[in-house]
C-alpha cells in the first residue's frame, strides 16, 4: 500500500498517457493512415451462382468458421446488359418511390410495402403493381424516426423535439407517449410496447413495458447509467423483450437476455464490439454484427442460437463483412444482406466511413453458413432498410444517399 501511495502520481501519469495514445491511434486510423490496399473494381460482375461456399459442421456451443475469403464478389470480364431478375450478376433495381422515404415495412398482406413520404409527410402503401395509395389523409410533418408494429398497422412516430405518438392506421386513433420514452419495439402481436424510460435522474431510468397506446406502463428492469447498453428487442416467439451487453475486454462482450417475468436466461459471449442484433423470424436464432481488432475493426456477421433453452449454442461466423442492420430475414433460415464491395479499416467503429460504399445483395443460409451473390444492383447504391415480400419475389431497399426506395426482382 505504501508503494502505491508513493508512486500514485506516476501511475496516474502513465494511465493518462496510455489513454491519450489509444485515442491518437484511433484518430490516426480514421483520418491519417495511408491505404496500401488496391482500389476496389468499379463494376464487379458475375454470372451464375457465385459466392457459394461449402457449409461447415456444427456443434452446440461451438464457434464455427468457414475457410476461404470474406465473401467477395467474383468477376468476369464484361456484362453488357442488366437482367430483369436477380441471377447473380448485374440486375435492374428501378426506383419505386416518387420521393425520399423513411422506414419501409411489410404490410399485413405480406406483399405490399408501407412507408413514410418525407416530402409530403404522409404514409403510403406501395402495392405489387407499383401503385402508391395513401394509408391516411393525415399529414405528419417532420417525423424523425418510425417503429412499426409487425403487421404494419400501427407505428410509433418520433419527432425532433422529443415528442412521441402512436398512430393506428386502421382506426385513425392517435395516442401521445411521454417524451422521456425512447428506443421502442412492438410485441409480435402488436398489442404491447417495450421501451427505455429515461428520467432526468439516473436513478429513474428503467426498461419498461406498456400497452400499445402507452397505457398500463410498468417497469421491468432498472438500467440507470447503463441505459446505452440496453437494446429493447421483442423476439418473434415473445420469450425475450430486450438484451443488454457487458464489456469483458476490448474484443469481447457478454450479452444478457431479458424476459417479462424475471426469467433467468443464459447469456452468451460475442467476439467483438458494436453488437448489432437481428432476430430470425421464429425467434430461435439471432444474427448479429460486431467488429474486432483482428478483423481490422470491420463489421462481421455472426449467428447464434437464442431460444430460451439454447442460448449460446451453434455460434458461427458467416465470413460476410456488413452490419446486421443492412440485412433482413426471408424465413427462419434465409437472410438477405446488402454487402459493401469495399470497407476501410475501422469502419465498424466509425460506420459513417461506409456511407458512400456500393453494396451488392447476398443470400445467406444461417443454419449451414452457405451464401451466394444474388444481385449486383444497377446503380451505385448503399442499401439500407431491406424488406422482402412474403412470396419471396421482390426485395425493396432504400439508398442511403437520397432515401429513395428501389426494387429488385428475386424470382
Amino acid at each position: 500500500m505504501n508503494f502505491f501511495v508513493k508512486y500514485k502520481r506516476v501511475f496516474l501519469i502513465l494511465t493518462f498517457l496510455l489513454f491519450v495514445s489509444g485515442i491518437a491511434y484511433l484518430l490516426y486510423l480514421y483520418f491519417f493512415k495511408p491505404s496500401f490496399t488496391a482500389e476496389p473494381p468499379e463494376q464487379p460482375t458475375t454470372t451464375g451462382q457465385g459466392g457459394r461456399l461449402t457449409p461447415s459442421p456444427e456443434g452446440p456451443g461451438q464457434i464455427i468458421t468457414e475457410p476461404g475469403g470474406e465473401g467477395g464478389v467474383p468477376t468476369t470480364e464484361e456484362i453488357v446488359e442488366a437482367s430483369e431478375k436477380a441471377e447473380g450478376g448485374l440486375t435492374k433495381s428501378p426506383k419505386v418511390s416518387e420521393a425520399p422515404v423513411l422506414k419501409p415495412v411489410l404490410d399485413a398482406n405480406g406483399n405490399d410495402i408501407n412507408y413514410y413520404n418525407r416530402s409530403d409527410g404522409k404514409f403510403y402503401r406501395l402495392n405489387a403493381d407499383g401503385q402508391a395509395v395513401a394509408l391516411s389523409d393525415k399529414v405528419f410533418h417532420n417525423v424523425e424516426n418510425i417503429t412499426w408494429s409487425p403487421t404494419g398497422q400501427k407505428a410509433v412516430l418520433e419527432y425532433p423535439d422529443g415528442s412521441n405518438i402512436v398512430y393506428n392506421f386502421n382506426t385513425g386513433k392517435q395516442a401521445t407517449l411521454p417524451k422521456h420514452w425512447e428506443d421502442f419495439d412492438f410485441s409480435p402481436q402488436g398489442d404491447k410496447l417495450i421501451m427505455k424510460s429515461i428520467g432526468l435522474d439516473v436513478e429513474n431510468r428503467w426498461l419498461a413495458i406498456s400497452n400499445d397506446d402507452g397505457s398500463g406502463s410498468k417497469p421491468l428492469e432498472f438500467i440507470g447509467k447503463n441505459a446505452y447498453k440496453v437494446i429493447p428487442s421483442w423476439s418473434p416467439n415473445e420469450k425475450i423483450v430486450a438484451m443488454y451487453t457487458k464489456d469483458l475486454d476490448f474484443n469481447r462482450q457478454e450479452v444478457f437476455f431479458v424476459g417479462q417475468n424475471k426469467e433467468n436466461f443464459k447469456s452468451t459471449i460475442v467476439e467483438g464490439r458494436g453488437f448489432d442484433p437481428m432476430w430470425a423470424k421464429d425467434g430461435e436464432r439471432l444474427a448479429y454484427s460486431v467488429y474486432e481488432l483482428s478483423g481490422e475493426m470491420k463489421p462481421e456477421l455472426w449467428v447464434v442460437d437464442a431460444d430460451s433453452d439454447t442460448i449460446g449454442s451453434n455460434r458461427k461466423k458467416l465470413n460476410i463483412q456488413t452490419w446486421a442492420s443492412k440485412c433482413t430475414f426471408a424465413d427462419k433460415e434465409t437472410m438477405y444482406c446488402g454487402v459493401p464491395e469495399y470497407l476501410e479499416e475501422g469502419s465498424g467503429l466509425f460506420p459513417e466511413m461506409a456511407k458512400n460504399t456500393r453494396d451488392n445483395l447476398f443470400r445467406i443460409n444461417v443454419r449451414s453458413g452457405e451464401k451466394e451473390l444474388v444481385a449486383i444492383p444497377e446503380g451505385n447504391y448503399n442499401m439500407n432498410n431491406l424488406v422482402i415480400s412474403q412470396d419471396g419475389k421482390n426485395l425493396y431497399f432504400t439508398d442511403s444517399q437520397d432515401s429513395f426506395m428501389h426494387k429488385i426482382e428475386i424470382k
